[in-house]
């Protein structure tokens, strides 16, 4: 069965999150109208800060991170390129690998029309120094699915502003995003996928890891504060968001 990119129930979040933030908007406007003084200070507080927020973490990127171009690092850079053409994307995000210590992650974002992704150094080691170049494929996939999923436009940052801040509900959304730039890259490299090994054991211990053994624990370790964990989660715990690339029948468990 073809996996399908995204996840069936993240436009039902989407749809919800949108509905939270609508309601507040909503809501500072009926008390403007009704003569409260501060509230247009309100609304124009959160589209400015959203704005303010993605503009000033490009700049740090930009200022601080390492370029990926056709001259530094290029195979990755081939891999960027080559992920945005199997998306089909009009244009190819920018790329940086940035200082890690020790923290292994990446993300995508933009600021205007601009779009790019940063990986931390001690993750992309594993494509480079460590030498499994199917890992930093996956990666790479991931974070420039986000982009083709749309997850990093402004407009969607502003509408889902007010649910980042409500405990399960913004981060519901989250964890859909997940499943579909997991699903990406799954599409872009499937043999990519023990990348999530490193995100379990880390960038030395990932080898000896097992994927199928974590998948098969999402069936047998569950609980109320195993789903209390994932809730509160802005990603899928990893049993659940191994299972998912494990088994392409069944999307990713959101609850």
């Amino acid at each position: 069965m073809r996996r399908r990119l995204r996840h069936p129930r993240e436009n039902t979040a989407l749809a919800v999150c949108v509905a939270v933030t609508g309601l507040a908007v909503l809501g500072a406007v009926s008390r403007f109208l009704s003569g409260a003084p501060d509230q247009p200070l309100l609304l124009l507080s959160i589209p400015l800060l959203v704005y303010f927020v993605r503009g000033y973490l490009h700049a740090l990127q930009r200022v601080n991170g390492v370029r990926i171009t056709g001259e530094q690092f290029p195979e990755a850079h081939r891999m960027v390129r080559e992920a945005a053409e199997h998306f089909g994307m009009p244009h190819v995000p920018e790329a940086y690998v940035v200082l890690g210590n020790g923290v292994v992650n990446a993300f995508a974002s933009g600021h205007g029309q601009r779009r790019y992704v940063a990986i931390n150094s001690d993750l992309f080691e594993v494509g480079g120094r460590l030498r499994d170049p199917d890992a930093l494929r996956f990666v790479i996939g991931h974070e420039v699915g986000h982009i083709a999923a749309g997850h990093t436009s402004f407009w969607r940052q502003f509408g889902i502003s007010v649910a980042n801040v409500i405990p399960g509900v913004g981060s519901t959304l989250g964890r859909a995003q997940e499943y579909t730039a997991d699903n990406h890259a799954h599409a872009f490299c499937p043999e990519g996928r023990h990348m999530l090994q490193v995100l379990a054991a880390g960038k030395y211990l990932y080898p000896d890891v097992d994927f199928d053994d974590i998948a098969a624990r999402a069936h047998t370790d569950t609980g109320f504060f195993v789903l209390l964990v994932n809730l509160l989660s802005s990603h899928p715990v990893n049993t659940f968001r191994f299972a998912a690339l494990a088994d392409p029948d069944r999307p990713g468990r959101l609850l």
